[in-house]
């Protein structure tokens, strides 16, 4: 394998790492996504070394690993994000249901009004 082809072979395998790598967060645990980049970046090396076929195969085991690991890791950052806008969201809905009681209250009023 030439060495332009071993190059190009390394940077899609880096992309695409890069492409699946969710953002970093202090809560939720990354360390499974960094363990399938670590798994695809070995892949990269071993296509670096000569031996494409074992390379290309873990390469392409770890793509699948950061993804399904990244997917993981996005999941548990919505569950966070959710949790933390809940008290905002019943706040609001709260507000909501008021502001609709205040309605009713105010048109039942005006309506009596006009039949004393």
């Amino acid at each position: 394998m030439t060495r332009s082809a071993r190059s190009t072979l390394r940077t899609l395998a880096i992309a695409a790492v890069l492409g699946f790598a969710p953002l970093p967060a202090p809560a939720a645990d990354r360390g499974p996504v960094d363990a399938a980049t670590q798994q695809v970046e070995r892949g990269a090396n071993q296509i670096g070394q000569g031996k494409v076929i074992e390379g290309a195969g873990e390469t392409a085991k770890g793509i699948g690993n950061t993804a399904m690991e990244g997917a993981k890791y996005t999941g548990q950052r919505l569950e966070e994000a959710g949790k933390a806008a809940a008290p905002e969201a019943k706040t609001a809905w709260e507000r909501t249901k008021e502001g609709a009681v205040a309605f009713g209250s105010s048109v039942r009023e005006f309506v009596g009004s006009l039949f004393r």
